[in-house]
C-alpha cells in the first residue's frame, strides 16, 4: 500500500484578498500541497477562478499546486493551466470526450495526471487507464460547492481504488475531496487515502495553522 499521507488545503474556502498570507498559514501547519478547485458554472453549478489565480498561487508557494478541473471539455484549457504552474492537473471522467487523449495532453506538458470521479461513478470504469495516471481523485460530495457533508459510501470507493492499485501493481495516489474534517479524516485515512483535500475545515476556523496541524495528527 502507498504510505504517503498529504494534506492539500483547498483555496476555494480561503480569503483570496489575502492569498499569500492564507497560503503561508497552511504552510506553517505543515500542508503538503495547495489545491485549486476550478469550476466553470456548466459542469458544476458554480463559478470560481481560472489560470490567472493558479499563476498567483504558484508565485506564493513552493509546494506542489494541485489543480482540479471541474469544467466541461477541459482539453481546451489544459495548456493554460499547465503553463500557469500546475504540478498536478486532474480532469473529470464525466467531463471529457476522450479520456486517454486528455491524459496524453497533460503528459505532453510535463504535468502529473489526475482523473476524478463523481460520487455515483464506479471506480471500475477506470481500470483500462489506471496505469497511465498519477492520481485518482474520489469526490466524496457532489462537486460544485464547498462545505458539504461527506458521503459515507465514499469509503467503499477508496477501498476499491486501493484494490485496483494493488491488482495492477501501480502506485497512483488516492485523493479524496469533500467533507474532510476532524470527524471524517481518520475513516478516510484508514480506508487507504493518500491525499486529503480540506477547505472549510481549515480556512473557516479561527486558527488556520492549528487546523492543519490537527488534521495531520489524525492521519
Amino acid at each position: 500500500m502507498n504510505k504517503i499521507k498529504y494534506i492539500a488545503p483547498s483555496i476555494l474556502s480561503a480569503d483570496l484578498s489575502n492569498l499569500a498570507q492564507q497560503i503561508r498559514l497552511v504552510e506553517l501547519g505543515g500542508a503538503n500541497w495547495i489545491h485549486c478547485d476550478i469550476m466553470d458554472g456548466h459542469f458544476v453549478p458554480n463559478l470560481t477562478f481560472g489560470p490567472i489565480l493558479v499563476k498567483a498561487v504558484r508565485k506564493c508557494t513552493k509546494l506542489p499546486v494541485d489543480v482540479h478541473l471541474m469544467i466541461e471539455d477541459p482539453d481546451k484549457f489544459i495548456p493554460q493551466f499547465a503553463k500557469a504552474g500546475a504540478d498536478y492537473l486532474t480532469v473529470h471522467y464525466e467531463a471529457v470526450h476522450h479520456l486517454d487523449r486528455s491524459i496524453s495532453l497533460i503528459k505532453d506538458f510535463g504535468v502529473k495526471v489526475g482523473v476524478s470521479i463523481n460520487p455515483a461513478t464506479p471506480v471500475s470504469l477506470l481500470k483500462n487507464i489506471i496505469k497511465k495516471i498519477d492520481l485518482l481523485l474520489i469526490m466524496s460530495v457532489n462537486p460544485g460547492f464547498g462545505g458539504q457533508s461527506f458521503i459515507e459510501y465514499s469509503i467503499n470507493k477508496i477501498e476499491e481504488a486501493v484494490k485496483l492499485r494493488e491488482d495492477n501493481n501501480t502506485d497512483f495516489l488516492i485523493e479524496v475531496d469533500g467533507g474532510i474534517n476532524n470527524n471524517t479524516i481518520e475513516l478516510v485515512s484508514d480506508a487507504g487515502c493518500n491525499v486529503f483535500v480540506a477547505g472549510s475545515s481549515i480556512f473557516e476556523t479561527d486558527n488556520i495553522t492549528a487546523a492543519v496541524i490537527e488534521l495531520k495528527q489524525k492521519i
